[in-house]
């Protein structure tokens, strides 16, 4: 289970905290409000593989744009397409 403990908590115990990371992430607030996690290694490594890499759309070719266009989600996720064609940000 998530810890939440202040800045001062940590400071004075941080071995403590640290072996709780391993298993649990431990947030840690300052004045009152969340401001750092602590968190395994592991799970920061993970977290980290999934950064995406972002292009502009006008970096695309006309074959890619159609592509694009056609797709269509699967079956089981139609509810993201009706909230795609509901959105404010639908296309016109």
């Amino acid at each position: 289970m998530t810890s939440t403990v202040t800045a001062a908590a940590v400071s004075k115990n941080f071995g403590a905290y640290q072996d709780a990371a391993v298993r649990d992430p431990v947030i840690i607030t300052k004045n009152g409000r969340p401001r750092t996690v602590l968190i395994a290694y592991e799970d920061y490594l993970r977290l980290t593989k999934r950064e995406r890499r972002v292009e502009l759309t006008s970096a695309l070719g006309d074959d890619e744009l159609l592509m694009i266009e056609a797709s269509e989600i699967d079956g089981g996720l139609d509810h993201l397409n009706l909230e795609l064609s509901t959105s404010k940000y639908a296309a016109d």
